[in-house]
């Protein structure tokens, strides 16, 4: 069976460019870059050469990029690193009740350690509400950290206006990008942002590997102890092959990124419009303008959304019900209930995330699956 892949937002496949970059570094350039004889000074300079395509990728400079195995750790990385340093400036943590489990979950470990954390609101479409955010900084406030784009609806953040004004109070500002970076433009500088994460599975690199930019006059310290790598702030042996490929695969996205976006996007236009044509009593969930190039998250009136998933498996289609994190629990998501959606709603969502490997034709065959099902559910809800 041909399969259809729609969850690139879970994760995408390696580009050919960058599997090749990495073979050589499993095994003829194999070196630790900690040693000094020639394979090992190769490694270390591959990794360096990464990290400069890292930075120039989002506006930084090198020594500011420090690699990780993912962004989950980046951001657990970021936030509980600038936490510990600065707990003498103050406690208090602003991020938002949409963000991804490993900020989340991380903000409320830090809450246990005596750190005090104000979860914002966000409104229908998913956006962050700028007066309550204002209204919640306070004299003990260090960070501000709220996701660039959500991971679930699509949803892009107002990353400017919230940089601006955490700028304007003298507080680090954090933005968990993992959705964003290969679908968005970002600079650094251009929007106020003192640290980021990411994670190369999600721009056509390999998993296991990420990155966190933290500017170079934020102050944080490292929470796993052990060598002096990643200038003493990530200890560990340096992945060495899955850096090269995140290297490659943040290069190839930030300079096809324009040719990229618009397809893309032309593709997700296009699905939407057939499902609000076809399907009677759906829901876009997310904001319809303000949105990341390749999602589309609709909600299915009177569908379960995990039978609707395995009827699609069985005809070749990959989609999702939401965070591939958050799979498997029984709650819905806590993205569609903090935008409003009813449980009834929110178990009836499905999430499709465009790429490079689909067309007009796949998304054809993916409409009239989905009407067939959607159909066959509420036929026997009516009975």
């Amino acid at each position: 069976m041909n399969v259809k892949y729609f969850d690139h937002s879970a994760t995408t496949p390696v580009k050919e460019d960058v599997l090749k970059s990495m073979i050589p570094y499993f095994s003829i350039n194999f070196g630790n870059c900690s040693s000094i004889y020639s394979i090992g000074r190769k490694s270390k300079k591959a990794i360096e050469e990464s990290r400069k395509l890292v930075a120039e990728s989002i506006g930084a400079k090198s020594k500011e990029i420090y690699f990780t195995s993912c962004g989950s750790e980046s951001n657990n990385l970021i936030i509980k690193g600038i936490c510990y340093a600065n707990r003498i400036k103050g406690n208090h943590i602003i991020t938002t009740k949409i963000e991804h489990p490993s900020v989340l979950n991380t903000c409320k470990k830090l809450e246990m350690q005596g750190f005090e954390v104000t979860y914002l609101n966000v409104d229908e479409n998913g956006l962050v509400d700028i007066n309550q955010l204002k209204n919640s900084i306070r004299k003990n406030t260090i960070l501000i950290s709220v996701m660039f784009a959500n991971n679930e609806i699509g949803t892009i953040e107002p990353i400017n206006e919230i940089g601006k004004i955490a700028k304007e109070q003298n507080i680090i500002f954090h933005t968990d990008s993992v959705q964003a970076i290969g679908n968005v433009k970002i600079n650094v500088n251009n929007l106020n942002i003192d640290a980021l994460s990411m994670s190369a599975h999600k721009f056509y690199g390999p998993k296991g590997i990420g990155a966190a930019y933290v500017r170079k006059d934020i102050n944080f310290e490292k929470i796993q102890d052990g060598g002096h790598q990643e200038r003493d702030k990530r200890a560990g042996t340096e992945n060495v092959p899955l850096i090269v490929g995140l290297g490659k695969a943040i290069k190839i996205s930030t300079d096809e990124i324009e040719k990229h976006t618009n397809n893309i996007r032309n593709l997700r236009d296009y699905y939407i419009s057939k499902i609000e044509e076809e399907v009677p009593n759906v829901k876009l969930n997310g904001d319809r303008n303000k949105r990341l190039p390749c999602n589309a998250n609709f909600s299915f009136k009177d569908v379960d959304s995990e039978e609707l998933l395995l009827k699609l498996d069985s005809k070749g289609i990959c989609a999702s019900a939401g965070s591939a994190c958050s799979s498997g629990s029984i709650k819905p998501s806590h993205v569609l209930t903090s935008i409003g959606l009813n449980s009834k709603l929110a178990e009836g969502a499905l999430r499709t995330t465009f790429g490079e490997d689909n067309t007009k034709e796949d998304i054809d065959y993916l409409v009239e699956c989905i009407k067939e099902e959607v159909k066959r559910q509420r036929k026997r809800s009516t009975i």
